[in-house]
């Protein structure tokens, strides 16, 4: 399990000046400035970890991150890319939905913005094998056996077919259907 910790960046550590690092210091202090200029709220003092980060995740998967203390409102930019639950405690559940990138915000009570991400959510990459049959496609998990794996770009009638059987062998485990005499 990926924790991200508060302020959805990676932990405080011990770092030697570098070229990057400067610049990440230097795009901050331009963004608050920016931010002061054209009146997005006081500015307060932000380390280069404040920046926002990346976070990645696989369709289907799911994240666990730490929201920024007093955080009160949580925006996703496209909640077709990705879904949030929020969790107690200030914990959040990210989950990919579709391949694409986006972001998320994190808000206090009075609509500052406390923290900010980018999410980018990725095909899966291990033991993922992609049948192309002219301009149709399968895909199909091997781990270590080759099963059907319906991923999003494959053809209809495959990802139709494969997940009718999902669904159907779903119904019967929960007891919800099953086979009719």
């Amino acid at each position: 399990m990926d924790i991200v910790p508060s302020g959805f960046s990676e932990p405080p550590m011990q770092h030697r000046a570098n070229p990057s690092r400067i610049a990440v210091r230097g795009f901050a202090a331009l963004m608050v400035a920016a931010c002061a200029a054209i009146g997005c709220g006081a500015p307060r003092a932000q380390s280069a970890e404040a920046v926002p980060t990346v976070v990645t995740v696989t369709v289907d998967n799911a994240k666990v991150i730490r929201l920024p203390d007093k955080t009160q409102t949580v925006i996703v930019g496209n909640p077709v890319i990705a879904d949030v639950a929020l969790q107690r405690n200030g914990v959040l559940i990210l989950t990919g939905k579709s391949f694409g990138s986006t972001n998320l915000i994190a808000l206090d009570a009075a609509g500052s913005m406390l923290a900010e991400s980018t999410i980018s959510v990725q095909a899966p990459q291990a033991a993922l094998i992609t049948v192309q049959r002219g301009l149709e496609r399968e895909s199909y998990s091997c781990t270590p056996n080759c099963q059907p794996s319906i991923q999003l770009g494959d053809a209809t009638k495959y990802y139709g077919d494969v997940s009718g059987q999902a669904e159907a062998r779903r119904a019967m485990a929960t007891g919800n259907g099953g086979p009719t005499k």
